[in-house]
Formats: structure tokens, sequence, C-alpha cells
């Protein structure tokens, strides 16, 4: 049932994908659906910057142009989904790991899109564990104060980032002050990157049903 709501979402944001543009997209399996369905469309679009490797193999596959993004200022949207979303369009991500490279490139574009199905928006957000990026070396020091702040570390195993890093996922931390909790993971010490979109959050989500998509904004 979710491919289904999946791949109707990511039809559905097809219709926000400006002409003539280069676009960010995210990882996961709704931006697979995204990417099958842009490849439609290609030659409407200039190029695509991906998040992670996964996404731009896909991109390959499919003859969609890539851009790197250091060759540009901005993007006019970013089309990525998410572990969760809430009802303030604040997001819990990098369930697959891009967490650090979906950040840059939701910072850089004028418009985020978030596309989701209907398991994915809560009203708040549970006990979904947050990800963090840490360099290899910073492991246990970054878990100590993951402990502090009343959470439990688990390390990701056999796994490493796109830019060779680990993954650490947080249990049980407490996220009612999600930008002061996003703001002072990301101030410690071998810390990549939160995987807690509150400070750049979503402009705007869709969210699949079995017979309607909402449209979302504040």
């Amino acid at each position: 049932m979710f491919d289904t709501l999946k791949k109707s979402v990511a039809i559905s944001a097809i219709n926000y994908v400006p002409k003539n543009s280069i676009i960010g997209i995210g990882s996961g399996s709704t931006i697979n659906f995204f990417i099958k369905e842009l490849s439609t469309i290609s030659s409407y679009i200039r190029g695509v910057v991906p998040s992670s490797s996964m996404s731009e193999d896909l991109l390959k596959q499919f003859n969609i142009p890539i851009v790197d993004l250091n060759t540009l200022t901005s993007l006019d949207i970013y089309i990525d989904s998410a572990d969760q979303i809430n009802h303030s369009l604040e997001m819990i991500k990098g369930g697959g790991g891009a967490l650090t490279r979906e950040k840059i490139i939701a910072s850089v574009s004028k418009k985020f899109l978030c596309i989701v199905d209907k398991s994915k928006y809560v009203k708040k957000f549970d006990n979904f564990p947050i990800p963090v990026e840490v360099i290899p070396i910073s492991l246990n020091s970054v878990s100590r104060e993951v402990v502090k702040l009343g959470g439990i570390p688990k390390y990701r195993k056999n796994f490493i980032t796109d830019n060779g890093n680990y993954v650490i996922d947080m249990y049980d931390l407490c996220t009612n002050n999600s930008i002061y909790l996003e703001k002072y993971i990301n101030n410690i010490p071998g810390v990549v990157s939160v995987g807690l979109f509150c400070v750049r959050k979503a402009d705007l989500v869709l969210v699949s049903y079995s017979n309607r998509i909402d449209k979302i904004s504040l």
C-alpha cells in the first residue's frame, strides 16, 4: 500500500518542478519514484543536484543531467521526503544516511517541498531515532554528549556515509524545543550534521492518502 502512496505523491510533485530549472533532490524510496517520474520530463529541466550517490546513480540510469552544486549560487526548489514531518513542517531526516548533503542543498534552495505518505505526517515527533553524522574519531565523545541530553545513542554498524563518516542514531531525546536541540547538537565537536530539519524546515508538504493528496503550508 505504501508504495502506491509514495508513487502517487511523487507524481504530484512533478507539477512543482519549474520549467528550465535546476532542482535539488533528496534520497530514499519516495524520491526514487520521483526520479522515475522526472525522467518523463527531463527535457523540461536543465539538471538536478542530488543529495546522495544512490540518487545520483538512479539519475544516471535515466540520463537526467547532474549538476555540481559548487557551480551554482541557489536552487529554485529542493524536493525530498522525510522520516517524519510534524504539523509545524519540521522534519526528522537521515534514515538513509544522506542528512548532511540534504541539509546543504536545502539551505541554498528558495523552496523546500517535502513529499510523504500519510504514515510520515505526525502531529509531533514520536520516538523515531534522530540520526547524527559524526567524524569517526568523535564517535564515543559525541555519544557521551547524547547521553547527557537524556538520549540513548546507537552506532549504525556497517554503514559509512558518502562523506566517509559514521552515523549515530539517537533514541529517546526530548524534541519539545526542536530548534534549540538542532543547534545544540550541531555545536558538539565532531558532529557534521544532525537529522533535525527545524531551522530550515519545509515550506510545503504534500501528503498522500488512499483517496487524496493534501497540500499543507504554514
